[in-house]
């Protein structure tokens, strides 16, 4: 059946969704603060339109913004969009955010008999753009059914963790909480055998295929050894990812040490100016403290 989607933030990630919805045969719609980046979905075959004037034809609403605040702005701001579906359309949400929002907006919704599907993503931009990533879903049946002509367009894997909005959001901080430790101690290990004489490149071919190896090593430490840092996934994530999980653990009286560790990192990377460089640049923050000259870069 002709399926009609909107999706709200097109960066690395919901780009790569859009352009998943499209391959799919959906209508889709794309919306950005960034004009360049709404036009060049446009010229993709991306359906053009006002937010607020196509949104009673909407199915589907694939919201991929930062954070809390701003889906909450999207749903239900000055110029939220929730009033202005018809009912029985889906809302899915797949920004990182703590499990007691996710438990909020689908209320807010439902009192619009509009579904809430809370759908945090993983894999990456690559996968994002082959309809191939994993989302942590939870959500009623009824918003699982609203929500599957998209589900089956961006994803390889779902998995349906409850029959609620909150067990996705709490299973995406887990996902978070090793995601950014990995990252941070790839870049720790990485410069810690400069040090011993291990070159970035021969650390990644032996790591790699050995059992200090992590997805996040062998995603991310080719960025360092290429001294490319074009942003898949910014710096400027894990501050606001790491934070979520220090607050839900601080909430449950949960001591996460590790995850307190890793998220200096980023946040020293940030205050270096990385912020926008893709994540491996944590990388750097070592490099400085050590004296080190990582590839692609001047001594």
């Amino acid at each position: 059946m002709p399926h009609t989607t909107a999706v709200i933030g097109l960066g690395s990630m919901g780009y790569g969704i859009a352009q998943s919805c499209l391959a799919a045969g959906h209508t889709t719609h794309g919306f950005d603060i960034a004009p360049a980046q709404v036009e060049r979905f446009r010229t993709e075959g991306g359906a053009a339109g006002n937010l607020t004037s196509i949104a009673d034809t909407l199915d589907a609403v694939i919201v991929v913004v930062l954070n809390a605040t701003q889906t909450e702005a999207v749903l239900f701001g000055e110029a939220g969009i929730v009033p202005h579906l018809k009912p029985g359309t889906v809302v899915m949400a797949c920004a990182t955010v703590p499990p007691d929002f996710a438990k909020d907006m689908e209320a807010r919704c439902n009192a619009h008999n509009i579904h809430y599907l809370d759908a945090p993503i993983s894999g990456g931009s690559v996968k994002a753009a082959q309809g191939a990533l994993s989302i942590m879903a939870s959500g009623t049946p009824d918003a699982f059914i609203a929500a599957k002509p998209v589900l089956d367009a961006t994803a390889e894997t779902v998995f349906e963790l409850g029959d609620h909005a909150g067990p996705g959001s709490a299973m995406k901080a887990v996902n978070q909480l090793l995601a950014g430790v990995h990252i941070a101690t790839m870049a720790e290990a990485l410069t810690f055998g400069m040090t011993q004489g291990v070159a970035p490149d021969q650390f990644v071919e032996v790591i790699s295929k050995c059992a200090g190896s992590s997805w996040m090593l062998e995603n991310r430490a080719p960025h360092i050894v290429n001294g490319d840092y074009t942003p898949h996934s910014s710096v400027n994530i894990w501050p606001k990812d790491l934070g979520i999980v220090l607050d839900i653990a601080k909430s449950s009286r949960f001591s996460a040490p590790i995850t307190a560790a890793a998220l200096q990192q980023f946040i020293a990377a940030a205050g270096m100016g990385l912020g926008g460089e893709d994540d491996a640049a944590v990388a750097k923050v070592y490099a400085r403290n050590a004296s080190l000259t990582l590839p692609g870069e001047s001594a």
